[in-house]
């Protein structure tokens, strides 16, 4: 019976053991998770994107293309934006904005409408030694571009190949083109696509958390006297981003609805000059001057700087870096002054 009781014990120290053992097991497995995962955040990448600054494990490869992209009411909500590095807005004929969208960090399923090209658009995309796609083009425009001013393809050549018409818009606001048939059509024409563009400033982790400005949650930009094209931006405190809108409207895009997330806002004046019966327009985009900066929920004075063909913000003679992700510029017409065409609102 003694000998029964002892072998009985020995089991059971033997069985607690091996549930002590399990459990330290599971948790050292445990811990060791934790501390992977808080080495991952901590993860420093060797390069950044050059239009972004957003880190990357390779050396960044690929030519930057622009878009040009309707505003016409009739053409939103937009397919591309949201994957757009760097986005310009700027006035065409009309008092209607026009849009210049560079992709360079991340490709798109479907960009447009696309729409024709005129001479200040294409100087900001030789800027960034960009391909430049367009479906049209003004008498200036067209100029330049049989020139060779820059490289580019325009849908007056390849409508319905490269550029497909979407059959629920009317003409002019329905052709669209994939970053597929961008790459397909240079390497049909035989552009090199492999050079990435030269790499922004920006700011370090530290530097963001310096940033010192007027403090606005939203920023309203009126151009002219019609509200369809009023620009608003929403800061997002929990995503630290700001959300666009278009005359009170979220701008989403068209196909997969993700709302547009921005990290820079630079609104710039510029001397515009109506040049022709059409209403067509001369930007001087080289002179430089007085703009805002918008970032983290802050806004700031600054001056203008065209730099090599990109328009660039500068403080007390120095340029300043940007927020790392995504920039949207606004070129407004000088004159007014920027306080009577920008307003902000602090909650």
């Amino acid at each position: 019976m003694k000998r029964r009781w002892i072998v009985l014990m020995a089991v059971f120290i033997a069985v607690l053991a091996g549930c002590s053992d399990k459990k330290e097991t599971v948790k050292e497995h445990e811990e060791k998770e934790v501390t992977d995962v808080t080495k991952k955040e901590k993860e420093v990448f060797p390069y950044q994107a050059p239009l972004t600054g957003v880190g990357l494990k390779e050396e960044p490869s690929g030519r930057a293309y622009a878009v040009m992209i309707n505003n016409d009411p009739k053409a939103r909500p937009q397919s591309g934006f949201h994957k757009a590095d760097i986005v310009y807005e700027l006035l065409a004929e009309g008092n209607v904005t026009r849009f210049l969208a560079i992709f360079q960090s991340e490709q798109a399923d479907r960009i447009g409408p696309v729409r024709s090209a005129r001479d200040y658009f294409i100087e900001l995309a030789k800027g960034y030694d960009a391909l430049y796609i367009a479906h049209g083009y003004s008498p200036e425009a067209k100029k330049m571009l049989d020139n060779g001013y820059v490289d580019h393809i325009n849908g007056m050549q390849y409508d319905g190949s490269l550029f497909k018409r979407d059959k629920s818009r009317v003409a002019p606001h329905n052709s669209y083109i994939t970053s597929e048939n961008v790459l397909k059509g240079a390497e049909k024409i035989g552009y090199d696509m492999d050079q990435p563009p030269s790499a922004l400033t920006f700011l370090t982790e530290k530097e963001i958390e310096q940033l010192d400005g007027e403090k606005a949650t939203s920023a309203l930009i009126s151009y002219f006297s019609s509200n369809l094209f009023n620009v608003q931006y929403e800061y997002d405190e929990h995503e630290k981003k700001y959300k666009r809108y278009s005359n009170g409207e979220l701008t989403v895009d068209s196909d997969s609805k993700d709302p547009l997330l921005l990290d820079n806002i630079l609104i710039l004046e510029a001397e515009h000059k109506v040049i022709d019966s059409e209403g067509r327009r001369e930007i001087n985009l080289a002179s430089g001057g007085d703009a805002y900066l918008l970032q983290r929920g802050q806004w700031k004075e600054v001056e203008w700087k065209n730099q090599g063909g990109k328009l660039l913000p500068f403080a007390n003679g120095r340029e300043v870096g940007f927020v790392p992700g995504k920039t949207w510029i606004n070129i407004v017409p000088s004159g007014k002054g920027l306080e009577q065409i920008v307003s902000f609102e602090a909650q």
